[in-house]
């Protein structure tokens, strides 16, 4: 649920308003509340517990494809890296194969192309990538005020990333 700096409760109805933009329903929103996976950038969770919940809720929703982040995290939040990690080992312990669902990651990229926007779509494009998200302008302006409802975490360098991110226009996935 997060709580860090107490925030749990704040930050699951950003979450929740978030979605809602995005057009995800409430109802489609599984929030953890669970002790041995807190929200902190330098706790790393419990890879199989993790994979246990993961692999639960792509089994009870019936998906067939997960985005998530590479083993850098894109950010080196520690959270971020332990998703990589559960869905990496459910991969390698052929749970995901089990349930017919995909995992494809978010490609983490240095702090120069992170920032340079628009201008890293030729880069991208020439670099190895099993899938290339471009965004329209409008599809972007929807991912800034997505962002935007996630108040309690909208730090100074946060409104830089709302600028310049090359996350918000492209993005480069690899199949795991």
């Amino acid at each position: 649920s997060g709580n860090y700096y107490n925030q749990g409760e704040v930050r699951k109805k950003e979450l929740e308003q978030s979605c809602s933009l995005l057009g995800i329903p409430a109802s489609d929103v599984t929030v953890i509340d669970h002790r041995e996976l807190p929200d902190d950038p330098a706790v790393e969770w419990d890879t199989q517990l993790l994979a246990t919940f993961v692999l639960k809720h792509i089994e009870a929703n019936n998906i067939n494809l997960v985005v998530t982040f590479d083993a850098g995290g894109v950010s080196g939040h520690a959270n971020h890296i332990s998703l990589y990690t559960a869905l990496r080992y459910s991969v390698l312990h052929a749970s995901l194969h089990d349930v017919w669902c995909h995992v494809l990651v978010l490609q983490s990229v240095n702090l120069f192309r992170k920032y340079i926007s628009i201008l890293d779509l030729p880069i991208s494009y020439l670099l190895p990538g099993d899938a290339l998200f471009v965004l329209t302008e409008e599809e972007t302006e929807q991912a800034k005020r997505a962002m935007q409802c996630h108040g309690s975490q909208l730090l100074w360098f946060r409104h830089i990333y709302l600028l310049f991110s090359r996350y918000l226009v492209i993005n480069s996935l690899q199949l795991l």
